[in-house]
């Protein structure tokens, strides 16, 4: 996905370096796992009253999903015109709000009907989406993140993501977890967890044991992305792209 594969090369060169700044490292543990759809190519997925919405990326193939949680079932899905490749999906009130990648196209689809109401523009590529409840948050490949009027859809903001002063790019899937913007680097098994005012990370979440198979698929890109938030519950889920298991996940600090 995304980029060409000599920026990804280039990527996994640095990132031990990076990685290895002088932030905190936390692990995981499996609290339970649940099926997942082996052909979705997760791009954003979140959490709502009990269910999963979930939105899929490749051009052609991109949808927008409402998904069980204890059984993975489709229970609807709205197919994205072919000529976008879906990206981020957040919910705005009674609204999913999602974004393609190079078209500079978003979408905002009715939540219960998944019916198309309105659509935007903004620069740029559009990787991942996510709110604070007061404004959408949107990354872009870069290492910057953009804040967006969710009436408007301007950006009013912007941040650099930084670890220790170096500047972080690929930063893919976003989630807001208890005031803090957790983030899939694309290509890698980390989360950067992020200061939303600052940009500064204040630490990494190791997921290399998660899934032994991640980035072995027939092209590489069954890459870790998919993070969702469970507020009332307090309950982390994660996963990726043509992977077999959702996984709720407890962040533990590393001994």
């Amino acid at each position: 996905m995304k980029k060409i594969v000599a920026q990804a090369l280039l990527l996994s060169a640095l990132w031990p370096a990076v990685a290895s700044a002088a932030l905190p490292t936390y692990d995981f543990k499996v609290v339970r796992s649940y099926p997942h759809d082996t052909q979705a190519f997760t791009e954003g997925l979140l959490y709502r009253d009990g269910f999963l919405y979930e939105s899929t990326g490749l051009s052609g193939k991109s949808s927008i999903r409402k998904v069980s949680l204890e059984t993975g079932k489709v229970l609807q899905s709205k197919d994205i015109p072919p000529q976008y490749f879906g990206e981020g999906l957040t919910i705005w009130g009674d609204t999913l709000v999602g974004l393609t990648w190079q078209t500079q196209t978003g979408f905002v689809f009715d939540l219960k009907t998944f019916e198309l109401k309105n659509q935007f523009a903004y620069p740029g590529e559009g990787w991942g989406l996510t709110q604070n409840g007061k404004e959408l948050v949107m990354s872009d490949g870069t290492a910057t993140l953009r804040f967006l009027d969710p009436k408007t859809f301007l950006e009013v903001r912007r941040v650099k993501v930084t670890a220790d002063g170096i500047a972080v790019d690929q930063l893919n899937e976003l989630e807001v977890v208890d005031g803090e913007i957790f983030a899939n680097i694309w290509h890698t098994n980390t989360i950067a967890r992020i200061d939303q005012n600052t940009g500064k990370i204040t630490g990494w979440i190791d997921f290399s044991k998660l899934y032994p198979q991640a980035g072995k698929g027939p092209t590489g890109e069954n890459v870790m992305n998919g993070i969702a938030w469970d507020a009332e519950k307090k309950r982390l889920f994660v996963t990726g792209k043509l992977w077999p298991k959702i996984y709720e996940v407890k962040i533990i600090p590393r001994k």
